[in-house]
């Protein structure tokens, strides 16, 4: 089906934005498609769900030779972490943010109501989407040097922060796997604030004791600060 041309003027908008022309429009059109639009639309149209499956595992190939290549001296434990730290849901919303991608989204009226350009989700699935068009419309390399044109700066921050590489749970973990016999859970306490923008409060416990609780802008953020909670409260035993 051709592009109306409207639609193909805002494809054309987005390509002088990130400096890469479709030779096949209709793949970034597709990864441009919410499944809201789909479901609510009259004629037969894709969606972008395939290539938000084929663009996580791409993205994930890029990240682990980029590391795997950059960082010769570093174990695999650490790889594996950085990569984790990379290939998330935060990350790639910011990398979505950063060419406003869901500006070109096509969304069905409910979801458009509800404030589905905001939701962080909906930004990563939206950036794995356009990766996987690239990739498809030219070559892994091709896509390979885009993100590395445009992210690098992005990615040596995330790798630079030691910060962001304590991992709490773990560390609780084996903490009380030499003293205790009972098991640890993370159990969701409440969440608060509009949809786009949730807080998230986490409780961990002891078998059925509670040992703290965090807060994070996602579930597993909000696990971390229980764990740390936690891991503070045996150093100060």
């Amino acid at each position: 089906m051709s592009l109306s041309k409207d639609r193909l003027e805002k494809i054309e908008e987005f390509e002088k934005s990130i400096g890469y022309s479709f030779n096949d429009k209709a793949l970034i059109d597709v990864a441009f498609t919410h499944s809201s639009f789909t479901n609510e639309a009259r004629v037969k149209t894709k969606s972008n769900e395939r290539l938000e499956f084929l663009g996580d595992t791409v993205l994930d190939m890029v990240v682990s030779e980029y590391l795997f290549k950059s960082y010769k001296e570093k174990p695999e434990g650490w790889l594996t972490r950085t990569r984790s730290r990379i290939v998330c849901t935060d990350s790639f919303a910011k990398a979505s943010e950063k060419f406003d991608l869901t500006k070109y989204l096509r969304f069905g009226m409910g979801e458009k109501k509800q404030g589905g350009k905001l939701k962080k989700h909906v930004k990563a699935d939206t950036f794995e989407a356009m990766c996987a068009a690239i990739y498809l419309d030219s070559s892994y390399e091709r896509l390979f040097q885009f993100l590395r044109d445009n992210y690098r700066e992005e990615v040596l921050e995330i790798i630079n922060d030691d910060s962001m590489f304590l991992d709490y749970k773990t560390r609780l973990q084996e903490y009380y796997n030499t003293h205790s016999k009972k098991n640890l859970s993370y159990e969701l306490i409440k969440e608060e604030g509009p949809e786009h923008d949730k807080t998230f409060t986490m409780e961990v416990r002891l078998g059925n004791r509670p040992l703290a609780q965090g807060c994070g802008k996602n579930k597993k953020t909000a696990e971390q600060m229980a764990a740390k909670a936690a891991c503070e409260l045996i150093d100060n035993d």
